[in-house]
């Protein structure tokens, strides 16, 4: 008679491949559930903390402020200064990226063509990173803008960038820059002193802000009247419609 395996034995034990693909498939999982989780908990409850704050050695000052508590100037400084594309765009400027990759093949120097988008996922999942870090990190950083693309929405990616952005030593978020450089709120920016912020978002540790000289003043000065044509333009019209 033809025997048949009863149901209850035990299956046979596995290589170690199937063991370690078994693994990495669950951890997969879990990053998906996390990852798409934790992105639809943001776009409810404010940020309270990012890597980058934790591990800065300075310490962190912030205070967050929803976009209704910040100036529209400080909105078109930083679509001016950073991103005109912002609401053109799905979350990444194919010309911004082809422009970045041909000044990084002449220079040592890198330089990223990162959208608004793309900042803030960096700033409130990942961590800044050096070396190959940065590019495991940018193939995490593409995923997480495609989910706040569709998540968020732009007005929210917005107001997340302006409150997680690093905005001088140890200060986070523009309503801190606010009160540390100008001594009041964000409500209230001028156009020139959201401009300054702007300017120094690239390289917050090493810009002045106030008084600031050289290509910093240059460069604020050149944000604030292209925050002029943003609004003339309605760049910013994804933000407030």
């Amino acid at each position: 008679m033809r025997k048949y395996l009863s149901p209850s034995r035990p299956a046979a034990k596995h290589g170690l491949a199937f063991n370690i693909g078994w693994w990495i498939g669950r951890l997969i999982i879990a990053f998906l559930v996390l990852s798409v989780g934790f992105t639809i908990l943001y776009k409810f409850v404010p940020v309270p903390v990012t890597l980058t704050m934790v591990l800065d050695p300075n310490g962190f000052e912030k205070s967050w402020r929803p976009l209704s508590r910040i100036d529209r100037n400080m909105v078109s400084a930083v679509i001016a200064g950073e991103d005109a594309k912002f609401c053109s765009h799905r979350g990444f400027d194919q010309e911004a990226i082809e422009k970045a990759i041909e000044r990084n093949a002449r220079s040592s120097r890198l330089r990223g063509g990162s959208t608004i988008s793309q900042q803030t996922a960096k700033n409130v999942f990942l961590w800044q990173g050096t070396g190959w870090t940065r590019y495991l990190r940018k193939g995490l950083e593409a995923w997480f803008t495609v989910l706040i693309e569709n998540i968020w929405g732009k007005r929210r990616i917005m107001e997340v960038y302006l409150n997680v952005a690093e905005t001088g030593l140890g200060t986070y978020g523009v309503e801190a820059g606010a009160q540390r450089y100008f001594k009041h709120s964000a409500a209230r920016l001028t156009r020139t002193e959201a401009a300054r912020i702007a300017a120094a978002l690239p390289a917050p540790k090493r810009r002045e802000v106030v008084s600031p000289g050289g290509f910093t003043r240059r460069h604020g000065n050149a944000i604030a009247a292209r925050s002029g044509v943003v609004r003339n333009e309605a760049l910013d019209a994804c933000v407030y419609r």
